[in-house]
């Protein structure tokens, strides 16, 4: 359930005009937040391997879902290696400037 929770939010706030570095945040984030809801005694390599068959299907769709795929492999490969987190970079959205704009 955890896996089809982050899924759907990775594919509806990815569209396609999105920036690669966009999509690479949020898969990140997407990673985060799927391990950051798996309970403690779950084995974590059977839990990432359906995981990750679950989303490759979606992966060519969406940047964002690629990215949590390949965190997920990497993840899962030996040796094991650090993975690259990060939150993203804090950034004006717009403020009223835009909202003004929009109406």
């Amino acid at each position: 359930m955890l896996t089809e929770k982050t899924l759907i939010q990775l594919l509806s706030h990815q569209g396609p005009e999105a920036a690669p570095e966009r999509a690479r945040e949020l898969g990140q984030l997407g990673y985060m937040q799927w391990l950051g809801g798996l309970p403690g005694d779950a084995p974590y390599p059977q839990t990432a391997l359906a995981a990750l068959r679950l989303a490759e299907p979606y992966a060519g769709a969406s940047g964002a879902v690629a990215e949590f795929c390949a965190l997920l492999a990497a993840s899962l490969s030996l040796p094991l290696t650090p993975l690259d987190l990060s939150l993203p970079l804090p950034r004006r959205r717009g403020g009223a400037r835009t909202r003004r704009l929009s109406l």
